[in-house]
């Protein structure tokens, strides 16, 4: 049986947010990527506690597309070290999950 993801990801700015959406869906590694933001993040940075505002990803994808979709997000990122952060889907629309097939490589 199939597994099924989603896959988190912050960027800096929307522009980055579209870009490594656009490209996961037309290189056909997430079914869907919705951007959501700004969001507020509070974090620790080389020892410091910094804020930031930030957009989220929420990457809609299979588990075996895993090491794909971190390596584009890699690339694609103006971060140092990323947030990716994969979380399975435990349960879906037998409709949807057979959607996210039809529509990924």
């Amino acid at each position: 049986m199939k597994s099924y993801i989603q896959v988190f990801t912050t960027t800096e700015t929307k522009e980055e947010a579209e870009k490594i959406a656009q490209y996961l869906v037309e290189q056909k590694l997430a079914a869907c990527v919705q951007i959501t933001g700004p969001i507020a993040s509070t974090y620790r940075w080389k020892g410091k506690v910094e804020t930031a505002q930030e957009w989220l990803c929420l990457i809609k994808t299979r588990e075996d597309l895993y090491d794909k979709v971190e390596k584009a997000i890699k690339e694609l990122h103006s971060y140092e070290t990323p947030e990716i952060i994969a979380v399975p889907i435990v349960k879906g629309s037998s409709e949807y999950l057979s959607w996210l097939d039809d529509v990924l490589v």
